[in-house]
């Protein structure tokens, strides 16, 4: 796991290989990760939209972005957890993902943004 905090919000990020499959002639490999969003400020917080970089290792590189995550803007409370689990293909068998939250301070209803720091998606079959 990693993580990084930022205006007291920390980001722990874990990410699994699935699998991978045949998509016409190309081999596609399968990704999960799961994120933890821990709000460790004093003032309510709203995650409004989400921005991904994720990069496989053949130079490809796909954004991401749109409102909040998983069909959600989850309003985070002073010492709550919102936690949540997506993916994504890949045309090779390691990547990276990273990003940011777009955020609002529900007191200020003052925007902010917050990283989402690097990870690694590795197939487990390439890990000796």
């Amino acid at each position: 796991m990693i993580y990084q905090i930022t205006r007291g919000i920390k980001i722990s990020v874990t990410s699994h290989f699935k699998g991978n499959f045949l998509k016409g002639r190309q081999m596609q490999y399968v990704f999960s990760y799961r994120i933890q969003i821990e709000n460790r400020s004093n003032q309510a917080i709203q995650l409004l939209s989400r921005y991904w970089e994720i990069k496989d290792s053949l130079n490809h590189s796909i954004y991401v972005q749109g409102e909040g995550v998983v069909g959600r803007q989850p309003i985070i409370q002073p010492g709550e957890v919102y936690a949540y689990t997506s993916g994504c293909i890949l045309k090779s068998t390691t990547g990276s993902m990273e990003g940011y939250y777009t955020m609002t301070d529900m007191e200020t209803e003052t925007l902010f943004t917050i990283p989402i720091p690097k990870f690694q998606l590795i197939a487990g079959y390439m890990l000796n």
